[in-house]
């Protein structure tokens, strides 16, 4: 699909009234976890739209490109905040948080999978450890507050089990700023890639960020306030992947673009009749917007959309599956990375003075206050080991042990085998 050769409506009819902008919530009990998923994704999209478009609005003083802006972004933020309302009033904050993780493994893999850049590519699979291991020690959370199973929200689709455990993703800050892509000679993929993906774990650290003071226990809080802080990280590793060069109606323009592949995406890989209706009406708002942003390009700075985009043809889209022998390789092969500014290290390459362990230092002390760590420890003490979800033993031989905690593993030079990264052909 092209949308640049699609009729756009206007985008005034886009705007809903109350009753139009209150959607009908899931079950949670009988929705296709997927489904969840592809609803936090375009949650998150649609946020970034909004605020992006809010950026630029401060970042000019031409007031009737504002007030396009202004329209636009309108429309945007009903569509997000009714895409929000999907989420039934009986679906916990935790239970919600679960699903949030599964999105990031799955996402994150997927996009992997299509990348052909190889920075790019690496990036995903460091961060694509932390988010599944963010989802074993939520889960073990949500057994131990709520008698809730997280492997029956995520289908049995993920494995729930350590990935590279949490208290060894506190990194030096400077240690999570990468190399930045070009728009105009990257492949398209990469382009939507780098954008959706900041998209989702912004979302995700916006969540957490918002949920933290809301959970039901201290232990709880602190758990979300030490993930969130790791979303931080992952936010500024992703976001500066991103084109910093392009102008501001140029990725005004890769915004829409990027929202119309999503909406297409979710329209064609929807197993909900009701949701898929809902993503064919977004995508038709979508390509108005998108019509929008080229009159917008063509009148402010003279240029042709094919001047940004060369070829409008949407990409293969984007399919939420599962995964497990994907994040089984990576997790074979990459455990004891860690980043090291632009590029990414192994713990025994890196030397005994380098900034990841002087952060270490400083932010875990004593592997006992760490929060993420705490989780696990005290549902072993209450339950004999801890709780998991996996189709085979880790793959991790130093990870399989049930009633301890690993804290070195991704931490601690030596603490396991690892071989590299690789790149797709």
């Amino acid at each position: 699909m092209n949308p640049f050769n699609e009729k756009p409506r206007s985008i005034e009819k886009a705007l809903q009234n109350w009753q139009q902008l209150y959607p009908k919530p899931y079950n949670k009990r009988e929705v296709d976890p997927y489904t969840k998923c592809r609803i936090i994704l375009m949650n998150g999209t649609e946020f970034e739209a909004n605020w992006f478009s809010h950026q630029f609005a401060r970042h000019t003083d031409n007031n009737d490109l504002r007030r396009d802006l202004a329209l636009s972004r309108m429309v945007e933020k009903q569509q997000q905040l009714k895409i929000s309302l999907l989420k039934p009033k009986d679906e916990s904050i935790l239970e919600h948080t679960i699903s949030y993780e599964q999105l990031a493994v799955d996402l994150t893999s997927e996009l992997a999978k299509k990348e052909p850049d190889c920075n790019v590519k690496n990036s995903l699979d460091f961060a694509l450890l932390e988010d599944f291991d963010h989802l074993y020690r939520y889960a073990n959370l949500l057994e131990m507050e709520q008698g809730v199973y997280a492997e029956w929200l995520v289908g049995r689709y993920t494995e729930i089990m350590p990935g590279r455990p949490t208290i060894s993703h506190h990194r030096f800050p400077k240690d999570n700023v990468k190399f930045n892509i070009d728009s105009k000679t990257s492949d398209v993929q990469t382009v939507l890639n780098t954008m959706i993906i900041t998209a989702a774990e912004q979302q995700t650290m916006n969540y957490y960020m918002n949920v933290t003071n809301f959970a039901k226990s201290d232990l709880g809080r602190r758990l979300y306030q030490e993930i969130a802080l790791v979303e931080e990280e992952h936010v500024t590793q992703y976001e500066s992947l991103m084109d910093p060069n392009a102008t501001w109606l140029e990725m005004l323009l890769w915004h829409e673009y990027c929202e119309c592949y999503l909406y297409w995406s979710c329209y064609m890989t929807e197993t909900d009749p009701h949701i898929k209706n809902l993503w064919e009406e977004n995508l038709t708002f979508e390509i108005s917007h998108l019509h929008k942003a080229v009159e917008l390009l063509k009148k402010y700075e003279g240029k042709d959309w094919q001047e940004v985009i060369p070829d409008g043809e949407f990409p293969s889209p984007i399919s939420l599956h599962e995964n497990i022998d994907y994040v089984r390789k990576i997790l074979c092969d990459t455990v004891q990375f860690t980043s090291d500014r632009e590029g990414y290290a192994k713990l025994s390459d890196l030397p005994a003075d380098a900034d990841f362990f002087k952060y270490q230092r400083l932010i875990n002390p004593n592997v006992k206050i760490v929060p993420s760590h705490d989780v696990i420890e005290t549902f072993i003490r209450s339950h004999g080991i801890d709780y998991r979800y996996q189709v085979a033993p880790n793959p991790i031989p130093e990870l399989r042990n049930r009633r301890e905690d690993n804290t070195s593993v991704g931490r601690k030079p030596g603490a396991a085998q690892s071989s590299s990264f690789f790149c797709n052909e």
